[in-house]
């Protein structure tokens, strides 16, 4: 036990440690050449590493980019200074899964917990962003009555016009995709606001409301009992939270299903995101009860839904397919190599890195045998790139997915096979991921040697089992319809409505 207690102090006074060298180092400026250095590391590993580098923006371009921005580095800077700097021209790159991680603050277990008892300055709120505005949408605290619908001008006499256009340049969609940028930068935006300013406890916001500019102070309240013992009841993993993916610092299920009619005839699936979680069972039990009812119309709603695991899509797709499919192409990388390059120690404790040395070999000799060559290029075994049979629940009734612009990565294969195959009716807008595929999979989490900025890298090329557009967009709704301001603040879905009175057109003529 003495030992045992020597080892945690240890541990403990190891991590203090680690976290003030970071903070410090955060904090320090970086000479000119090493930064310069640090992008030439960064435009060599992405050029080694990523299998589609040029897809979007010529060898050409980007070389003069990269140019371009070691010319503008004449001083010391800080990683954050320099993220700033860097990021941008990431982004230009136009992959929506390549970007730095911006450097932050660490905290210690203490300040953490300090901070897991007091309420969120800026998130009891939603919001909404229209090109260089920022609207509250939902007030969830009644915070100073202030009212959905009112513009936030400025942040401590910050205008948040100059914010949304610095932020706009750190982040892409999939090529030239127009409708990601807006759901994205305000889930965001105070990531990258609280990054840079810290988290305060008080913030001073201007607003305007129906012509009318208001003035108020925001502080950051400590939690009262009450919310601390519904925190700890979110907590809790229920078998239904489980099965639906309950997700407790939004308080919310990443599935939901329901039946939308009384005689069950339209059955709607709502997924947030591909989280794998018990997806298996929920499906399956979706299914049954949709079959059990004769449902004969079904809605898939993956609006705002960023993607995630391809197995929990090529899983979906099996209960939608009529017939064997293959879901998608195969995935490229750029070398036999590559799969060795995924940081497999990567935040691993004194234990897991014990454990993981002596799996070592079999996760090497797994990577090394997962790889094949074809045509004089590498590719990597897929599961989803191998033909898939329906699903013994399968539904044949008709399909209408609903989807914007932030359906990203995932959403956007599964919704492409979806349109390709001629399976469902797609409606909203344009998608944020592109119709033709993108560059993730698994990540080599690569670190700046100087600015010790991370890059994670996306190291394969992934592609619906489709005949490609080429248009570099997202994939396009069979019918277009948009989503107001209002529609949110009022809780209204034109969306959904037009499906429920499609089905209703059809049922009538039945």
């Amino acid at each position: 036990m003495k030992n045992y207690s020597i080892i945690l102090l240890a541990a403990a006074l190891s991590s203090c440690a680690s976290i003030r060298r970071h903070n410090e180092q955060r904090a320090s400026c970086i000479e000119p050449d090493k930064l310069k250095e640090d992008v030439d590391y960064a435009y060599s590993k992405l050029q080694k590493m990523h299998p589609q580098l040029y897809w979007y923006i010529s060898k050409q371009d980007l070389d003069h980019k990269f140019d371009s921005l070691k010319q503008t580095i004449n001083q010391p800077l800080t990683p954050l200074q320099f993220y700033f700097k860097l990021q941008p021209v990431i982004a230009d790159i136009r992959e929506g899964h390549l970007s730095l991680r911006i450097p932050r603050k660490k905290f210690s277990k203490r300040e953490i917990k300090t901070l897991e008892n007091k309420k969120g300055l800026f998130s009891r709120f939603e919001y909404y962003v229209k090109d260089d505005h920022l609207y509250i949408t939902e007030n969830k605290d009644s915070i100073e009555n202030i009212q959905p619908g009112t513009e936030v001008l400025s942040i401590n006499t910050v205008p948040v016009s100059e914010y949304l256009k610095k932020y706009r340049a750190l982040i892409s969609s999939d090529g030239y995709n127009t409708t990601f940028q807006s759901y994205f930068l305000k889930d965001v935006f105070f990531n990258f606001y609280t990054a840079e300013n810290g988290f305060k406890d008080t913030a001073t916001i201007e607003t305007l409301y129906k012509g009318q500019k208001n003035t108020y102070t925001l502080h950051r309240e400590s939690k009262s009992r009450n919310d601390l013992d519904q925190d700890k009841q979110q907590e809790k993993r229920t078998p239904e939270k489980k099965v639906n993916d309950y997700v407790a610092s939004s308080n919310s299920y990443n599935r939901n299903f329901k039946f939308l009619d009384k005689d069950s005839t339209t059955a709607y699936i709502k997924v947030k995101s591909f989280s794998r979680d018990y997806s298996d069972k929920f499906y399956k039990e979706t299914f049954e009860k949709i079959k059990k009812a004769g449902s004969k119309y079904l809605i898939i709603d993956v609006r705002n839904n960023y993607g995630g695991s391809l197995y929990e899509i090529n899983n979906l797709y099996s209960y939608l397919a009529p017939q064997p499919y293959v879901l998608i192409k195969p995935s490229q990388l750029t070398s036999r190599l590559t799969p060795l390059k995924t940081n497999y120690f990567r935040k691993s404790n004194a234990f897991q890195y014990a454990f993981k040395s002596l799996a070592y070999p079999t996760y090497v000799f797994a990577q090394t045998f997962s790889t094949y060559k074809k045509d004089g290029k590498v590719f990597y075994k897929m599961k989803a790139d191998k033909p898939t049979k329906p699903n013994k629940d399968a539904f044949n009734g008709k399909v209408f997915v609903l989807i914007n612009g932030g359906s990203f990565s995932a959403s956007s294969i599964i919704t492409a096979k979806l349109k390709y195959d001629q399976r469902a009716v797609l409606v909203g807008e344009e998608t944020g991921g592109a119709n033709d595929g993108t560059v993730a999979g698994f990540y080599s989490y690569q670190k700046l040697p100087h600015s010790r900025i991370n890059l994670p890298i996306g190291l394969l090329l992934v592609q619906p089992n489709i005949n490609f557009l080429h248009t570099k967009k997202g994939v396009a709704p069979d019918i277009t319809i948009t989503e107001s301001m209002q529609d949110i603040i009022e809780k209204r879905d034109p969306q959904l409505e037009w499906v429920k009175q499609e089905i209703a057109k059809e049922k009538e003529h039945q």
